[in-house]
């Protein structure tokens, strides 16, 4: 058998996934729902939040997706009980790789499902409390030369582009110095994942 390309941490949550939701949504009666992904490229998240003064106090999950998506959430949903909603809005795809002990470059794409179901879960609750719009992601520079920032290259995803020709008519990137070219084709691929587009 071939080495096995994942961490023991990640094998361990892959094998042993925790705070999964065995049943129906009804059996676990949540004060928050995310759901994030689309089932054409395989992987879907939904994920279930019981809050308490806005403390996360309980959380199930359940995805349609591959090792490294079902070990990154079940290390989310263990970090994220008992934190404020304010700080679980706020964690990245980056805090789980690194508490997962790393994944493989092609697979990180898939451990940004569970922390946009999350932040779809805890904007679920705000709205449902009357606080919509209460946290915003950040966003994350991309492009320095002119400032383009991940949130500026999902917007002009949902608006078509696909490629990087597409990106840089509708957002610039990439037209100064060229640097961010890899991680701005990244990003449309995750963004491709994540929404089935």
């Amino acid at each position: 058998m071939p080495d096995w390309l994942y961490s023991d941490t990640v094998k361990d949550h892959f094998t042993r996934p925790r705070n999964v939701l065995l049943d129906d949504e009804a059996s676990f009666p949540a004060d928050a729902r995310g759901q994030t992904g689309n089932i054409k490229c395989g992987d879907q998240m939904l994920m279930l939040l019981r809050i308490k003064d806005d403390v996360i106090t309980d959380v199930r999950w359940k995805t349609y997706g591959c090792a490294s998506a079902i070990a990154s959430t079940s290390m989310l949903s263990e970090i994220i009980k008992g934190v404020n909603i304010r700080d679980a809005y706020n964690i990245r795809p980056e805090d789980l790789v690194e508490k997962l002990g790393g994944l493989p470059d092609y697979k990180i794409h898939c451990s940004v499902l569970g922390d946009k179901a999350l932040r779809a879960a805890i904007d679920d609750y705000l709205e449902k409390t009357g606080r919509a719009g209460m946290l915003t992601e950040a966003a994350t520079e991309i492009c320095h030369c002119l400032g383009i920032t991940d949130k500026d290259i999902e917007t002009a995803f949902h608006s078509g582009a696909r490629t990087w020709e597409q990106l840089q008519q509708a957002t610039k990137i990439g037209t100064v110095c060229g640097g961010c070219k890899g991680k701005a084709l990244e990003l449309l691929h995750e963004f491709a994942h994540i929404y089935g587009m």
